[in-house]
């Protein structure tokens, strides 16, 4: 599997992105950062999105995705989100107020983007990957994901704060090669972390006593854009990787 950076952040300044993956030009990991980082041609070869939460700063590029491929693709994007997720997406952006339905757009047999719900927890097939998600902890609800092609795996935290249930299902993936996880605050800030579902350098140090690494790579991720020199003081120690715009990977 390829993966490629396209947004690594907790917000957006001009030099930085929010969250948003893409795996073998085909699939998007969240919707941070897919407008301001693709050319109109490879923004017409994402065929499937997985959206881990409904929050802006995930969702942000699907509108404006769909204003600008709408008339040059022969099937619908579809957008694979949690049914909480789901339902904000279409009641709270799709909604001919905020910006046009084009999950009807231009007719209801033939849409610009299809919203595919799963429940959270579930693992079902997108194209040739097969996707597990995994409840984690934040103020909505949210999902990591597991991804797998062949014999490989890769997973996502997606949003959160300190939990249980993600590391039970990455020590139960022997095909695990590269795993990103989220780190938003600094350790002085930790209250806010909890209190948003979030990890800081200390609470991922403390998280990642509960897995058994096994050789897999740990890339951190959602660094907040105002914090970002002591967010990689604090994490220079730790034997991770800090993901940077630009950076693609093979696994």
């Amino acid at each position: 599997m390829k993966l490629q950076v396209l947004g690594c952040h907790g917000g957006e300044l001009p030099s930085c992105r929010t969250t948003c993956f893409l795996v073998d030009d085909v699939l998007a990991l969240d919707a941070g950062a897919l407008t301001s980082t693709l050319s109109l041609e490879q923004l017409c070869k994402v065929d499937d999105i997985l959206v881990g939460h409904s929050h802006f700063d995930h969702v942000k590029d699907l509108p404006l995705m769909a204003d600008l491929i709408i008339g040059r693709r022969d099937k619908p994007v579809t957008i694979h989100a949690s049914r909480e997720c789901a339902r904000a997406l279409r009641e709270n952006m799709f909604n001919n107020a905020l910006w046009p339905d084009f999950t009807r757009i231009p007719t209801r047999k033939e849409p610009v983007l299809r919203i595919k719900p799963f429940r959270a927890g579930s693992t079902f097939q997108v194209g040739p990957y097969t996707v597990q998600s995994i409840p984690v902890h934040h103020p909505v609800e949210s999902c990591g994901f597991v991804i797998t092609r062949g014999r490989t795996s890769m997973a996502m935290s997606g949003d959160t704060g300190p939990t249980d249930k993600l590391w039970k299902v990455l020590n139960q993936t022997p095909t695990l090669k590269a795993l990103l996880v989220e780190t938003s605050f600094p350790n002085a800030l930790h209250q806010l972390a909890d209190v948003s579902g979030h990890l800081t350098p200390q609470t991922l140090e403390s998280e990642l006593t509960k897995f058994q690494r096994n050789g897999c790579n740990v890339f951190v991720y959602h660094l907040k854009p105002a914090f970002l020199p002591q967010l990689k003081k604090e994490l220079g120690a730790m034997p991770v990787e800090i993901l940077e715009l630009g950076d693609t990977f093979e696994f």
